[in-house]
């Protein structure tokens, strides 16, 4: 069976930023994923599941919620590995500017102090399983490394 192709993407090669990871069209139209990538693959610990799941839930209600990028959002998610996130958009810009939007919403979840959004039993599959201090310890290193190196290409093969 042939590896998909963010599997042929050499990890060991990564560092944290934001990467176009791929650009599909779709009866016409553009649709871009990236990589939204907080930790170095298999070099520092992945972020922990609830900070994982509470960065899931504030960034996709602040995305889904800006006047600017809530009808270009399709999904927001985290990678299985934990290192990350997957943001897939209707379009297509530059890297630059993604970066630019990911400052906005982990600020936002770096300052963020109120109910996370979503964490009832009737809005959440695991409502138990967040947390909020070290989500906001993650975003705020994020914000770091967007602020110095937002923006890669994928190594080469």
């Amino acid at each position: 069976m042939d590896l998909i192709p963010s599997f042929t993407i050499d990890h060991t090669k990564l560092l944290p930023g934001v990467y176009v990871s791929r650009v599909d069209d779709v009866d016409g139209n553009k649709i871009t994923t990236y990589d939204i990538r907080l930790k170095r693959p298999n070099i520092e610990p992945c972020a922990g599941v609830g900070a994982m799941h509470t960065l899931e839930h504030l960034i996709a209600t602040f995305l889904r919620n800006d006047d600017e990028w809530k009808d270009s959002i399709i999904y927001w998610g985290p990678m299985g590995c934990l290192t990350g996130f997957y943001l897939i958009i209707k379009g297509q810009q530059p890297c630059e500017v993604i970066a630019k939007l990911m400052i906005k919403a982990f600020e936002f979840a770096a300052n963020f102090n109120d109910k996370i959004p979503g964490t009832e039993p009737e809005n959440c599959g695991n409502y138990l399983l967040h947390n909020l201090p070290m989500a906001q310890y993650e975003a705020k290193k994020y914000v770091e490394v967007l602020k110095t190196s937002p923006c890669y290409v994928y190594p080469a093969q």
